[in-house]
């Protein structure tokens, strides 16, 4: 009996080994996908914060009804993963600060590029800037390049850092959130008038990066942008 017993534990043992080394035969992900987020006003790309909009993906190879999976943004409105399955996939710009767009399906298979327009909510217009000591002023328009329909704009606010890599997730709060101006008004308010962000008690000695950011009372509550300056403090 003792025998037979320890030679089921052999066998138990083996099996279990067996198991734990057996080889995953299932391929990994097999393509990839990239592309420009284009503003449909200028033609260039919509400049962002790092995953200040999305990619939305939904495989229709297996299913009417998937779960989605994101591709974040990169601040130049560049986007790409190479960590995909190839599929018919219905793809969809989404979570920026634009007006909502329909999907398009394609095919992706290998590296598969594909551009897309959207319309911003806002655009920052003659933006100015001047450093007095260690004060420095912003001077901009705010333009809705659709004004019907527009949700009421929330605020307007600075965004400083020390890197070049500037935006509501990347800022040092006490030159960026402390000189906000909350707005809360419609369009038809603020069309046509000029507003001046000043950020005092910048460092001597430091060069910093800033941009105007202007977000409207949608359902991401997402930045437009201005271009990045660069601010050397004497």
């Amino acid at each position: 009996m003792k025998k037979i017993i320890n030679g089921l534990l052999i066998a138990l043992i083996l099996v279990a080994g067996f198991s734990c080394t057996k080889v995953d035969n299932l391929p990994g992900p097999n393509a990839g996908f990239k592309g420009r987020i284009i503003d449909k006003t200028t033609s260039a790309n919509l400049i962002t914060e790092t995953s200040g909009m999305q990619i939305k993906l939904e495989e229709l190879s297996y299913s009417a009804t998937p779960d989605p999976q994101y591709i974040p943004s990169k601040q130049d409105g560049t986007f790409e993963d190479d960590k995909l399955f190839k599929g018919h996939y219905r793809v969809t710009p989404y979570g920026g600060a634009f007006w909502p767009v329909d999907g398009v399906e394609l095919d992706i298979n290998g590296t598969t590029s594909h551009d897309f327009e959207v319309t911003p909510y806002l655009a920052i217009k003659n933006l100015t800037n001047s450093l007095s000591g260690t004060t420095l002023t912003l001077t901009f328009n705010m333009v809705a390049p659709i004004p019907d329909g527009l949700p009421q704009i929330i605020d307007v606010k600075p965004f400083v850092n020390d890197t070049q890599f500037v935006g509501s997730g990347a800022n040092i709060n006490n030159y960026s959130d402390v000189n906000r101006i909350t707005l809360n008004s419609n369009y038809s308010d603020v069309v046509g008038k000029t507003y001046t962000l000043t950020i005092p008690s910048l460092k001597s000695g430091r060069t910093f990066y800033a941009r105007v950011g202007v977000r409207v009372n949608d359902s991401f509550k997402q930045y437009n942008y201005s271009d990045i300056i660069e601010v050397k403090v004497p």
